[in-house]
């Protein structure tokens, strides 16, 4: 289901919509090396070969877990030798591109310089913290987004009616309701919508996907969320800032999504008790008090509040709120 087109390709219309820098890019063939940078299933595989397609150019990909130096070379006398015989460009890209270490990176270089291939790199992970400033220097970044509920309700519809490479062969019903909960479970990763998609359509009986297959398939699924990386300080931070921005909702939602995704609990006490001090402050003095408490296991049974349901329609995440 990979999209063959730009106009298949659902979401980053920041980057992709109609007047935006890197379509029209694209659509003049005035490419230049660049980096992609998201979170996993928001197209930046897609995006590399779309743009060799839409260009004319050779595509080879390389992944950073399993090459080096010499695979990274073999790669560039391949591009030499498709530019002499040929005159086509090569799209070099390079998956995980901030797995490579310095030495490896600074391999490509010359090569990027003098135009012998056109380097693509994707990243999960912020490049000015993971890549050389002199490689930064000669690629242009482009930051991909997870994608919105919409754009991978549209995925979904799309798989499921493609008689090509799709389920349309199948004519599976699913109602509008539970694609909604897909796209949900799913959390802006567009790989994973479809891989829970294929899942239900593998449970389904008499042609229907009921709504208690989705609820089974989509049962578990915890968030985005990668310790240590991005997407962890990004959450953090959001937490910080519903507290002082005295969002109560905001920062139940984003406690619950960190503890959903498996953060350790005490690094979020800790956490809790600097914003009793920093953010509330004399505000209320009883919050840096019962921060303490709650961090050592000692909540006041005066103080401690009813259980109620989550808004988060994740059981792990019910149970935390509880």
């Amino acid at each position: 289901m990979r999209p063959r087109s730009l106009d298949e390709y659902q979401g980053q219309k920041h980057i992709l919509g109609q007047g935006k820098p890197l379509r029209t890019a694209i659509e003049k063939t005035r490419l230049h090396s660049m980096i992609y940078w998201g979170p996993p299933g928001t197209g930046k595989t897609t995006l590399a070969r779309l743009l060799a397609s839409a260009s004319g150019y050779e595509f080879h990909t390389l992944s950073a877990v399993l090459a080096g130096v010499k695979e990274i070379r073999a790669a560039v006398e391949q591009a030499k030798l498709t530019k002499d015989q040929s005159g086509r460009g090569t799209v070099l890209f390079i998956d995980e591109v901030h797995r490579f270490n310095k030495s490896q990176q600074d391999a490509f270089l010359p090569h990027v310089e003098d135009g012998t291939l056109l380097f693509v790199g994707a990243t999960t992970e912020n490049p000015s913290f993971e890549l050389n400033n002199a490689l930064l220097s000669r690629a242009r970044v482009y930051v991909l987004k997870a994608l919105q509920e919409d754009e991978l309700i549209c995925i979904l519809q799309h798989a499921q009616t493609d008689t090509d490479r799709g389920l349309g062969r199948e004519q599976l019903k699913i109602a509008d309701e539970d694609l909604h909960l897909l796209a949900q479970a799913a959390d802006g990763d567009a790989r994973r919508a479809l891989n829970l998609l294929e899942i239900a359509a593998g449970l389904a009986e008499q042609g229907v996907i009921s709504h208690e297959v989705i609820l089974e398939v989509s049962a578990g699924q915890v968030r985005r969320f990668d310790k240590g990386g991005e997407a962890f300080y990004d959450q953090i931070s959001a937490l910080h800032k519903s507290v002082r921005g005295s969002a109560p909702d905001a920062a139940l939602y984003w406690l619950c999504r960190m503890l959903d995704g498996g953060c350790d609990a005490l690094y979020i006490a800790r956490r809790v008790v600097r914003m009793a001090s920093e953010d509330i402050g004399n505000a209320d003095p009883r919050a840096l008090e019962l921060a303490l408490n709650a961090s050592a296991g000692r909540i006041p049974r005066k103080w401690a509040l009813p259980a109620r349901p989550c808004s988060i329609p994740t059981p792990n995440a019910a149970r935390v709120c509880t």
